[in-house]
């Protein structure tokens, strides 16, 4: 069986940034998908519950709400293991395309004040699960993050692991 895209890279070697993870083509549009990676995984904590919850529904909110990126925004979530999010956008940008955007609701996010969207038991499946401070906390930790590193590429280049197959056909990875 085929590792999905976003298990090939190498988890290893994967530094905060903004990496796109799969292009995919939806009748004949291009529909991207990026990796929004805020933490180097399995060598810092990861992002609380609560925390990537109010993110989740801030910047959801910002995205959806921001001129440009409206009608352009397909999907935004958080990931499994609470090192990122994913965003997923019609057509094909380039990850350094994603950075202004992703500058600016993350600075959205830590200079957010007031109630939490959709955090009411009608708007939300686990609206008391919110940690607003540790939230602009960890967003501000990024923000700082993608302006000091703003002309280093490899927060743009995602590492990915190689495929072997084996004398015998199976596959093996490795990075």
């Amino acid at each position: 069986m085929d590792l999905i895209p976003s298990f090939s890279v190498d988890h290893t070697q994967i530094i905060p940034g903004i990496f796109e993870s799969r292009v995919d083509i939806v009748g004949e549009e291009y529909v991207t998908t990026f990796d929004i990676r805020i933490k180097k995984p399995n060598s810092e904590p990861a992002i609380g519950q609560a925390a990537m919850h109010t993110m989740e529904h801030v910047i959801a909110t910002y995205l959806r709400n921001d001129v440009e990126w409206k009608d352009k925004l397909i999907y935004w979530g958080p990931m499994g293991c609470l090192t990122g999010f994913y965003i997923i956008v019609k057509g094909r940008p380039a990850a350094s395309d994603m950075y202004p955007i992703m500058l600016a609701a993350f600075k959205n996010m830590r200079d957010f004040e007031g109630e939490v969207p959709g955090a009411t038991a009608v708007n939300c499946g686990n609206y008391l699960m919110h940690d607003l401070p540790m939230a602009k906390w960890e967003a501000n930790k990024y923000v700082e993050y993608l302006e000091k590193n703003a002309n280093n590429n490899l927060i743009f280049e995602y590492p990915k692991t190689e495929r072997l197959t084996l004398d015998d056909g199976n596959n093996f990875f490795d990075s």
